[in-house]
């Protein structure tokens, strides 16, 4: 529950915005900023960098591209312990898009992909790191990823510079027993490196997984507020730092940002747990079906989601 090397990272906007295409607006930002600094969390993810080339500013708001004067307009030089991320899709981003590290006022860059994209992803990585940013690489989908690719990439990431590798469980499809077991492969592949673990909701175990992480010495903990993120959302941040027992964490400003702009959030937008992102969990499938289902007019006809998806009897 306390151990000097564990790193909590906030992600509420960044993955939020998959939501809402990041169209907070600044005051909202602000509030999660402030609540982070005050709370004592250890990063805040404010969003994506992507290249205008892939993406419209016309569809999506501010946080999806991360240019420094609009993150500037919220946390100025950002004097304080809170560091601040940004994480970058491999195919959604160029080197040109970043800055030295010195002229930014970014501290890290996460790194995500695909398996089939980690080489990419290490040579964007390592070039963030010759930029002075300090980098993860996140591994998504992992529950879909098959032992011999999952060995080739935690190969290619041994042999490289990258300091930080993320369990994804994108789908909310894992149990703890996986964790524990992708927690083991990451160590004995990667020693001396850290490992972080980012859990999402389906099953309702986005938490207990990551206690299950720290069990097993992963040290790069994300979190959000009430659990905001795409589709059942992720571990709630209110949740995780309660259970950590560092003395620097205060968990009442969290409480108030909750209070003050997830809670209205969240009559606009719904995330969070629900029977449809269950059953993707249970099918380790992507949640974009069940999204679209609950953004339609027949969301509450949830049997009838069932009976589309599940053709067998792997759920009766």
């Amino acid at each position: 529950m306390f151990r000097p090397q564990i790193r909590v990272l906030d992600c509420t906007v960044r993955d939020g915005g998959l939501m809402n295409e990041w169209q907070f607006d600044d005051d909202f930002v602000r509030a999660v900023y402030n609540a982070c600094v005050e709370a004592g969390v250890d990063y805040m993810e404010v969003g994506y960098r992507t290249s205008e080339k892939y993406f419209s500013r016309k569809e999506n708001g501010p946080w999806k591209f991360c240019f420094e004067e609009d993150v500037r307009r919220i946390v100025g030089d950002n004097n304080t312990p809170l560091k601040l991320s940004v994480m970058a899709d491999i195919g959604r981003v160029d080197y040109e898009d970043f800055l030295p590290a010195s002229e930014s006022v970014f501290d890290m860059v996460r790194v995500a992909c695909y398996v089939h994209q980690m080489d990419k992803a290490v040579a964007t990585a390592e070039h963030c790191l010759d930029k002075g940013y300090e980098v993860t690489i996140n591994l998504m989908a992992v529950s879909k990823v098959m032992e011999r690719d999952l060995d080739e990439a935690l190969d290619d990431v041994a042999k490289s510079r990258v300091p930080t590798l993320y369990i994804v469980d994108s789908f909310g499809a894992m149990y703890c027993e996986q964790v524990e077991a992708l927690a083991k492969k990451y160590h004995a592949a990667l020693p001396g490196r850290t490992i972080g673990f980012h859990g999402h909701n389906n099953r309702q175990l986005a938490f207990a997984n990551t206690i299950e992480a720290i069990i097993h010495n992963c040290n790069m903990l994300d979190g959000s507020l009430l659990g905001v993120g795409r589709g059942a959302g992720n571990c709630p941040l209110e949740c995780l730092m309660s259970f950590l027992k560092n003395p620097k964490f205060r968990v009442r400003p969290l409480v108030k940002a909750i209070q003050d702009k997830l809670i209205p959030l969240s009559k606009q937008i719904a995330w969070g747990y629900h029977i449809p992102y269950l059953i993707g969990g249970v099918m380790n499938e992507h949640p974009r079906s069940a999204m679209a289902w609950m953004e339609s007019d027949r969301r509450d006809d949830i049997l009838a989601f069932y009976d589309s998806v599940v053709t067998d009897d792997t759920l009766a």
